[in-house]
């Protein structure tokens, strides 16, 4: 056979010998049975590929392997489609929520302000009232201060009158006036 080694190969020295025939070199490469070292080991790896396949039924126990691993990653997407759904279920069901609870607040704000506004308006009630109220009772009081005045220069009027006419009877009825007096009342009479 006429088959070259690939270059990776090497031979020890004295397993190969050279010819030289005529003046031209031939290298003769090692052989077994006709066969290069090659040719032996891939005839090696192919009764091992063999034996596994075919005497150990290994291509089963890989395909079992396989088959198992397949099922396992299905299983695990199948997994994650029901994560993924429940996910997504959770997201849209706090979307709700959340929307939901944007709406009550703003309702809320709204009440508040209707509820501010008619704080507003009672305290402004309240107080417009409040200094109604408190005008009225300085009214009240100074009409009660102007009663107790007028009442208070009526007694002293009356007071300083009533001094005045016993000084001036005093001083100008005597006992015969008094006569006068009393005999002119009983006459009208």
């Amino acid at each position: 056979m006429a088959n070259t080694a690939p270059e990776v190969f090497t031979t020890e020295p004295g397993e190969a010998y050279t010819e030289v025939d005529a003046g031209a070199a031939k290298h003769i490469d090692p052989m077994l049975l006709g066969l290069a070292p090659y040719q032996w080991v891939s005839i090696a790896m192919m009764v091992l590929l063999l034996i596994a396949f075919f005497g150990a039924k290994v291509h089963k126990t890989i395909g079992g392997g396989l088959d198992n691993r397949i099922a396992a990653i299905r299983d695990q997407l199948d997994e994650a489609k029901k994560l993924r759904a429940e996910a997504e279920a959770l997201r849209d069901e706090y979307a709700a929520k959340i929307a939901d609870a944007q709406k009550d607040a703003e309702a809320m704000l709204a009440n508040a302000g209707t509820e501010a506004d008619a704080v507003m308006q009672r305290a402004e009630e309240d107080s417009a009232e409040m200094v109604a109220r408190r005008q009225r009772m300085a009214e009240d009081k100074i009409a009660a201060a102007e009663r107790d005045a007028i009442k208070d220069v009526r007694n002293r009027a009356a007071q300083a009158a009533t001094g005045a006419s016993r000084k001036l009877i005093a001083e100008q009825h005597d006992a015969a006036k008094d006569r006068e007096l009393a005999d002119e009342i009983i006459g009208g009479l």
